[in-house]
């Protein structure tokens, strides 16, 4: 484990966090609330988990969303015209 000294030196609040792994990451957010607060007994809640919303898909739509995908795929590429340039 490395030594994080600098915070040590200027008095201020240090927390190992990280984002990968989700490791303390809301420290921060709780040191910071409670400090603009000014609760010490402030703590944050867990969110409910909420039901995906209900997606209504018109088939018509689709189909001819696809139907003009397949038309731009098969659509002929522009030539690649490098000497313009020159």
């Amino acid at each position: 484990a490395k030594q994080v000294t600098f915070h040590r030196k200027k008095n201020l609040q240090y927390y190992e966090i990280s984002a990968k792994s989700n490791y303390n990451f809301e420290k921060p957010f709780l040191y910071l609330a409670r400090k603009l607060a000014g609760d010490t007994n402030l703590h944050f809640v867990e969110s409910p988990a909420l039901a995906p919303p209900e997606v209504h898909i018109d088939l018509a739509a689709q189909q001819q969303h696809e139907a003009e995908l397949a038309q731009a795929a098969n659509q002929p590429l522009p030539d690649d015209d490098d000497d313009a340039f020159e």
